[in-house]
């Protein structure tokens, strides 16, 4: 269910305002979050869904969740890190996830974007070319 275009445009509105010099400010959601709750806005269900979607697709952006099929050890994942905070020029923080479907190698999400170098999506690439 999507709110109305002014919903939408309070939503960025107060999206801007929980963030400070451009990173998103845990006390200044929690300000806005009380402000909407003091001075209720005439549609406050649309408007907090249109909020949160804003805030989860910010939230996503600084992390990179690197799956993997066997053990990955910290150093790489502070590798990762290090090389995704330089490509996107903001900190983000890698975390490892276990994924059995995974042959071998990795698949890195940070917000929409994917890097893949495991086999199994190598070998899905080739048998789509046959």
């Amino acid at each position: 269910m999507r709110g109305n275009k002014q919903t939408q445009q309070l939503a960025r509105q107060l999206f801007q305002l929980s963030l400070d010099n451009g990173v998103l400010s845990a006390e200044r959601v929690a300000g806005v979050l009380a402000y909407v709750e003091k001075h209720a806005p005439a549609k406050p269900v649309a408007l907090l869904q249109a909020y949160q979607r804003l805030i989860a697709r910010e939230v996503a952006r600084g992390q990179a969740i690197v799956e993997h099929a066997g053990p990955v050890d910290d150093a790489l994942l502070k590798s990762i890190e290090g090389a995704m905070s330089q490509r996107y020029h903001r900190p983000v923080v890698a975390s490892g996830k276990p994924n059995s479907e995974l042959l071998a190698g990795l698949r890195i999400r940070v917000g929409d974007d994917v890097f893949e170098t495991s086999v199994s999506a190598q070998l899905a690439a080739l048998s789509a070319a046959v």
